[in-house]
């Protein structure tokens, strides 16, 4: 029986499959062994034509860790690259001029395109990189080969690179060094490019031209005022203080205007200083039970609550989140009400 089985225009590949199919003539004429119109199987074939490329080499990526005193003050480093530099001896021909010649095999492609036949009208097309000139498309003869790059028409060359780090860079900004990539012969050389990694700071954190630290406080400083010092990222000492009669809450925020970053191209403006405060508390029982009604004295005094008979008197217990006391199988932290939704429990701390 005759497939009337349509394949794809000659030439054109299976979706997804790397097989290269022919119409139903084509595959007909392989069916009569008329295959004078076909390529061989284990032949070789032009491969197909890529877009061209643009004529510049590949950019090279290196990062450098920085502090956040480098990126406050700014700093310069000496950074040691290895790179690829056209061999001065050959001038990049790898060899004497004349000596280097077209791959036989591979035409100068580089590549080779084999084609098996998998299955009546059906070939497949493979694609290797040519083992006698390793993808380069040409070869030269061992005894006409540069002695000083061995032929490969470029030499590994040390060089080093002064990186200026600028007051206000940010992590992970890129400072791009124009032309100082590997050089390969017949390539512009491609860029080597300097990408800044911030190390983390034991004192402050940066949010944009911000900085962001945290200062803990006794409860008596809280209450009755304090003074405190910050050592900046300069090595500068600032005295901060609370005015009289201020009371700082646990987690307020104030901030310090022109204390912050420098910003970038513009050293002369910063932005500012946040400081969050965390308010330290006594530990239990660290006053005398019969001095509680003197501190009180001075506090301001508390809510009434009225207490009657109907309600239920219960303990406070501390309360520790590692406990699976009140988690049930499914991991749940309380159990649904079954005649009303869930409802969330909030602990107040005094």
């Amino acid at each position: 029986m005759r497939s009337n089985a349509v394949c794809p225009p000659a030439g054109h590949h299976g979706e997804g499959d790397g097989v290269l199919r022919y119409p139903a003539g084509e595959a007909q004429c392989l069916l009569r062994g008329d295959q004078a119109r076909l390529p061989q199987a284990g032949t070789e074939v032009p491969p197909r034509q890529e877009p061209q490329r643009g004529r510049t080499g590949k950019n090279v990526v290196h990062q450098l860790g920085v502090s956040l005193e480098d990126l406050y003050n700014g700093i310069t480093r000496k950074l040691a690259l290895q790179k690829n530099v056209i061999c001065a001896k050959c001038e990049g021909y790898g060899g004497k001029r004349g000596a280097v010649e077209k791959c036989p095999v591979c035409k100068g492609r580089g590549m080779q395109v084999i084609v098996q036949q998998i299955g009546p009208g059906m070939v497949q097309q493979i694609q290797t990189v040519c083992p006698e000139c390793k993808g380069q498309g040409e070869r030269i003869n061992p005894k006409d080969r540069c002695d000083n790059c061995n032929g490969c028409k470029v030499v590994r060359e040390k060089k080093i690179i002064e990186v200026h780090v600028d007051k206000g860079m940010k992590d992970g900004q890129k400072i791009v060094f124009h032309g100082e990539g590997d050089q390969e012969p017949d390539l512009e050389p491609g860029d080597v490019i300097i990408v800044l990694d911030q190390k983390d700071h034991s004192v402050f954190q940066r949010r944009g031209h911000d900085l962001i630290t945290k200062m803990r406080i006794q409860l008596s400083e809280a209450l009755c005022g304090f003074r405190k010092t910050i050592e900046t990222l300069d090595n500068r000492v600032l005295v901060i203080s609370s005015r009289p009669g201020e009371v700082i809450k646990h987690g307020d925020l104030k901030c310090i205007y022109n204390e912050g970053m420098p910003v970038y191209k513009s050293p002369m403006d910063k932005g500012s200083l946040i400081i969050q405060f965390l308010v330290q508390f006594p530990e239990h029982y660290w006053l005398p039970r019969e001095k509680l009604s003197l501190l009180e004295a001075l506090l301001p005094p508390r809510e009434d609550v009225m207490i009657t008979d109907e309600m239920d008197q219960v303990d406070l217990e501390d309360f520790d989140p590692s406990e699976q006391t009140y988690r049930n199988s499914g991991g749940e932290a309380y159990e649904e009400d079954e005649e009303g939704p869930r409802t969330g429990v909030q602990c107040q701390t005094s």
